[in-house]
């Protein structure tokens, strides 16, 4: 009887085995041929590069620290930061908030054009309407109110442009609401320019804040003169 539950559970175990062989051929669609590759394993592929990294593995502080050490071992130009008139506004213009008598939002300030202590008051050259411009955004910028009274009322549309501003006080306002008035006076000192700002009150005079300031003469050569210069003419030999 045992030998022939044995063989009984051997028979079975090979009809198991056809079974399952036969399953595993109707699922893959292959022949015997392929099926002996299939069990021997895969083939091995040639290795091909990676032209992409996986978004998961990408490493975005590794990769910006290897372009800035790559960068320092290249030899290349940086210039240094260039220094202007309005580095020197900013320090004049945060001792005027400082020793101003009273703070008010609501106040209007109307800017005007620096001008030279030992020279007529009603002249100034580049550096004295750039000191105004410098001072009316300093000023914005710390939230006190600005009144540009060179605006026009309307736009002149010329072939050279289309222009807004000017300088003739019979195209503006003869009005303007300005409480405020910040200017001051230039002095040419050796190795530079001597810089005396002030706010004034329009209806009393009194003097509300001052500053003074110094910028060295290499920066004061640094503004250019927009136009009325003259120029180097080129003359044709014979």
């Amino acid at each position: 009887m045992k030998k022939i539950h044995s063989l009984l559970l051997l028979c079975l175990t090979v009809l198991s085995g056809c079974a399952s062989w036969e399953r595993y051929s109707l699922l893959t669609g292959g022949d015997d041929a392929g099926s002996e590759v299939a069990l021997q394993g895969p083939a091995k592929q040639s290795a091909k590069p990676q032209y992409y990294v996986s978004p998961g593995l990408y490493d975005g502080e590794a990769y910006q620290a290897t372009q800035q050490a790559t960068q320092k071992m290249q030899s290349q130009y940086q210039p240094q930061a260039a220094v202007n008139v309005n580095h020197y506004v900013q320090s004049m213009m945060h001792d005027l908030v400082a020793n101003l008598d009273l703070v008010n939002p609501q106040m209007v300030i109307g800017m005007t054009s620096f001008v030279y202590l030992d020279g007529p008051y009603d002249q100034t050259d580049l550096l004295g309407n750039q000191l105004s411009e410098s001072f009316m955004h300093e000023v914005h910028q710390f939230g006190l109110g600005v009144i540009d009274f060179k605006t026009t009322d309307y736009i002149r549309v010329t072939p050279q442009g289309d222009f807004v501003f000017s300088r003739d006080f019979m195209e503006l306002k003869e009005e303007q609401p300005i409480e405020f008035v910040l200017g001051g006076t230039l002095v040419r000192h050796q190795g530079g320019t001597l810089i005396n700002a002030r706010l004034v009150s329009v209806a009393s005079k009194k003097v509300a804040a001052t500053a003074q300031g110094f910028i060295p003469q290499q920066v004061v050569d640094a503004l250019y003169q927009s136009g009325g210069a003259e120029k180097l003419l080129l003359k044709q030999g014979e």
